[in-house]
């Protein structure tokens, strides 16, 4: 009976720790890098650019500059963390021109690094922050961002709120009055 019993013990903990292990395989935040697929790298970024100032003027936004590359976990799991968050989601769609820069072999976007003061000194992704006239408001370096493997909602939701119009709006400081 001793055997038998011992078998199926070490059976249990065998098909436990093998549950466990699937689990910790694929951390939260993770996705399929296979079908992730934002930068461009033959794209006129400097024309896109353009194309999100004249926009964010209309629409009374600033432009945000993801700057990574298909390569990159970090930008696949930003995107995923921001667009599957309907707050996120939500206060980005209302304050901001999205635009992915890409940054690879095939392209670093060199003119655009020294326009906006070489954000790739922090890593990939990078975020800028741009007013409506295409002046640099913010850097952001997104490894402040992070929690474990994936983003902190906290920390990117102040970031975001941050830098909206609303936030850089001088008239609603009536205390430096």
């Amino acid at each position: 009976m001793k055997p038998i019993f011992i078998g199926v013990a070490m059976m249990l903990v065998y098909q436990v720790n093998a549950q466990n292990a699937v689990a910790l395989s694929k951390p939260t935040g993770d996705v399929d890098m296979k079908t992730f697929n934002l930068y461009n790298p033959y794209e006129n970024v400097d024309s896109a650019i353009n194309v999100a100032l004249k926009k964010a003027s209309k629409e009374g936004k600033h432009v945000f500059l993801q700057m990574g590359g298909n390569w990159c976990i970090w930008c696949a799991r930003f995107n995923q963390f921001t667009t599957s968050d309907k707050q996120m989601d939500s206060l980005m769609k209302a304050n901001y021109i999205l635009v992915h820069v890409n940054y690879s072999k095939e392209n670093k976007n060199k003119k655009v690094q020294e326009k906006y003061e070489f954000p790739a000194r922090f890593g990939f992704p990078v975020f800028v922050v741009l007013d409506a006239k295409g002046r640099r408001l913010h850097t952001q370096n997104s490894g402040y961002l992070e929690k474990d493997k994936n983003y902190s909602k906290e920390k990117v939701m102040e970031f975001l709120e941050s830098w909206t119009p609303d936030a850089l709006n001088g008239a609603k400081y009536t205390w430096l009055n």
